[in-house]
């Protein structure tokens, strides 16, 4: 029987590409989002025979997150892999001129919602006593930066959740893991410059930044462990980034 995998933030960026690479090794996919024609898109992009479920919510919303996940057909509850990803940054400016709203938004997505999702899940991994989650972290949750520091916050949370959520699981037969992505060329630049398409391209101008499948395959990478290995925190970064703000440019 196939291992399902849930992945949330799937229907682009890193989300997508991991959809992909576990359909490709062999996972079945629960691929959620709150944009149903992305998620359908997504259906046609996965290795023929490969099986997809999809569930359309808004991951802010406790409620909405329970109604889905617990909403799931019988064939699918038994969820064996948890890929928290669905993180968004938005805005870049100093504190005493940031929007509120764009830090209710990152702590909503980025923490709240990876604790609703896997609240939701954790306890059935537990009473079977085997799963993995793996929370998809940034450089971020490692160093701050100025002007991102609400974001970096929300990623410092998603690191301390990761080490917390390990030492509450690994007697449960549950592994945490995280991976920790420098510069990824995603949809990220263009939500957090909120449309400008005109500044989200210079983020990515000068040097090789990674792709979202090279995230993809250090997740897989990081479920093809063997049962007695687990990869608990891994830092993933293009070669001309050394740092949150040390990047090679040519």
């Amino acid at each position: 029987m196939k291992k399902i995998a849930l992945i949330t933030g799937a229907t682009s960026g890193i989300g997508w590409a991991t959809a992909i690479k576990l359909a490709s090794v062999g996972y079945s996919i629960i691929a959620c989002g709150r944009r149903k024609e992305r998620l359908d898109a997504l259906a046609k992009e996965l290795p023929a025979g490969s099986a997809m479920c999809s569930l359309v919510f808004d991951i802010k919303s406790k409620v909405e997150v329970q109604e889905a996940i617990l909403g799931l057909d019988a064939s699918w509850q038994q969820i064996d892999v948890l890929i928290n990803n669905a993180g968004n940054a938005h805005g870049l400016e100093p504190i005493h001129a940031g929007d509120s709203e764009d830090w209710d938004a990152m702590m909503d997505i980025n923490v709240k919602g990876l604790l609703y999702v896997t609240r939701a899940i954790a306890p059935q991994m537990v009473e079977r006593g085997k799963g993995h989650i793996v929370n998809v972290g940034s450089i971020a949750g490692k160093e701050v930066y100025a002007n991102g520091s609400v974001y970096c916050a929300s990623k410092f949370a998603v690191d301390a959740l990761s080490s917390g959520m390990r030492k509450e699981l690994y007697n449960k037969g549950v592994k945490v893991s995280q991976v920790c992505p420098g510069l990824v060329e995603t949809e990220f630049a263009s939500v957090r410059f909120k449309g400008n398409e005109d500044k989200a391209k210079t983020v990515y101008q000068g040097y090789q930044p990674l792709l979202a499948a090279d995230v993809a395959d250090a997740i897989a990478y990081i479920l093809s462990a063997p049962a007695h290995v687990n990869i608990a925190d891994m830092l993933l970064l293009p070669a001309d980034q050394a740092s949150a703000y040390e990047v090679h440019k040519r």
